[in-house]
């Protein structure tokens, strides 16, 4: 794409939110129109001069060229916020990602889809739910959503897998790499079959701790709805659900053992008077 390395560059920098990002953009139109700014000028159009060093920090200027021969050689895109293919529902949330890495189909990202998240260290009975819902939605033409993470989300994609949609999986490192190392397959499985698997942080970024957070903002904006199989009390699942909460998501809880660590979040989020599913009409009636 035109302009390439300079998204690449701007994505490279570290320390800045997406909200930051955005409002460059909209300060300046373009990265490229921001690449060669000095640390004054950047202060005198208003930027933070904390922020003006990061932006202006010569390392991440380095090997643009090879970070496109990297993604040209394995199939990994980018849609800046910009594209008219960037998927709608993304870009009216509060911080979007100005740019998103796709390996896969971008076309999936314009269907009707379901989350489905929970307990990395999930039971047997959230194991054959997440599994159950995601192949029977699937069965429907509905796509799954979820973040390739242990547990919840590898069983919902392979539940997916099984049926007749697409799976995306938003990832929290670059694509070049594969979290957990386990779900290398997995990842695979899900290009080869049509889905996709997407981040907006660049090749060669770690599965850092802090980008998991964030990318859950990206799994709820871009479905119809979120379900949530298991949860702890403090889990990071919960914050996927007030992510979905504050961009108007429905919420569908499936109820657990009252007796299970893993179903204390989930139970109480029906408490709360989130939707309590027992089986996939609860959640095809409002997708009519």
């Amino acid at each position: 794409m035109k302009d390439a390395k300079y998204w690449i560059w701007f994505s490279r920098i570290e320390n800045l939110t997406p909200k930051n990002l955005i409002e460059l953009l909209i300060k300046f139109e373009t990265p490229k129109n921001i690449f060669n700014k000095t640390k004054e000028e950047l202060i005198a159009n208003g930027v933070k001069e904390k922020d003006a060093i990061k932006i202006t920090d010569l390392k991440y200027k380095c090997n643009l060229d090879k970070y496109l021969e990297y993604m040209q050689k394995n199939d990994i895109e980018m849609l800046t916020i910009y594209d008219k293919e960037y998927p709608k529902k993304l870009k009216e949330i509060y911080d979007p990602p100005a740019v998103l890495y796709i390996k896969g189909s971008k076309e999936v990202l314009k269907e009707k889809a379901i989350a489905i998240v929970g307990c990395r260290q999930c039971t047997k009975y959230g194991e054959f739910v997440a599994k159950n819902i995601a192949y029977n939605l699937s069965l429907n033409n509905i796509n799954i959503i979820s973040g390739l993470a242990k547990g919840i989300d590898t069983y919902s994609h392979m539940g997916c897998l099984k049926g007749n949609a697409k799976t995306i999986a938003v990832v929290g490192s670059g694509l070049d790499r594969v979290y957990p190392e386990e779900n290398r397959k997995l990842f695979n499985e899900i290009v080869n079959s049509g889905g996709t698997i997407i981040s907006e942080y660049v090749i060669g970024t770690k599965p850092l701790a802090q980008n998991f957070p964030k990318r859950n903002r990206i799994i709820s904006a871009l479905s119809e709805g979120v379900v949530v199989v298991e949860a702890k009390q403090k889990s990071g699942t919960l914050i996927t659900v007030d992510f979905a909460l504050e961009q108007g998501r429905e919420l569908y809880i499936v109820p657990g053992n009252i007796n299970s660590a893993n179903s204390y979040g989930t139970n109480e989020l029906i408490k709360q008077g989130a939707k309590l599913i027992t089986c996939i009409e609860d959640i095809l009636e409002d997708l009519q």
